[in-house]
């Protein structure tokens, strides 16, 4: 079984070979200006263009927690937006990370990555602004994917390493 690689460096920027997947994790109301979205929309107008149309059709559409939009920003490049945190702030109900939202979403992005033969690249997704912990999150992505085969490329963006 494929092992997760952890590198520092810009999860933007992958130097795999091949197709490959950029994951990351949305929220549930429609937000995009804070976090790792910042990095991907200064690299790519697209995901950001589509993640606001499929929320602002989510009446006639899939968008709900656990759900991933695949929006292709280059020849063999894609973006997979994943919506697994409910709301954007701390608060009575605690953190908006939602993890069983984002086991389902691996889980598709998963299908998706092995139809097209991608390889996946993320930040330690859920863990940012949404709150969630890597002790948590890790062993999802394990699971879901570097336990079917699609090798995982973990980005820690300096000041980020280790948490």
């Amino acid at each position: 079984m494929p092992e997760i690689t952890f590198v520092r460096g810009d999860a933007t920027a992958p130097s795999a070979e091949g197709p490959r997947i950029i994951a990351h994790v949305c929220n549930d109301v429609g937000g995009w200006g804070r976090g790792f979205v910042l990095a991907l929309s200064r690299r790519w107008s697209e995901p950001e263009t589509a993640y606001r149309a499929w929320h602002r059709d989510r009446a006639h559409n899939d968008f709900q927690l656990g759900a991933i939009q695949l929006v292709q920003v280059e020849p063999r490049t894609w973006v997979a937006n994943m919506v697994g945190q409910r709301g954007i702030r701390t608060g009575g109900k605690g953190v908006p990370v939602r993890y069983e939202a984002i086991d389902t979403a691996l889980a598709r992005l998963a299908d998706r990555a092995l139809a097209l033969g991608a390889s996946v690249h993320m930040p330690r997704i859920g863990c940012g602004l949404a709150g969630g912990t890597w002790a948590r999150i890790g062993p999802l992505v394990t699971e879901r994917l570097a336990g079917r085969g699609i090798a995982v490329t973990v980005y820690d963006h300096g000041d980020q390493a280790g948490h």
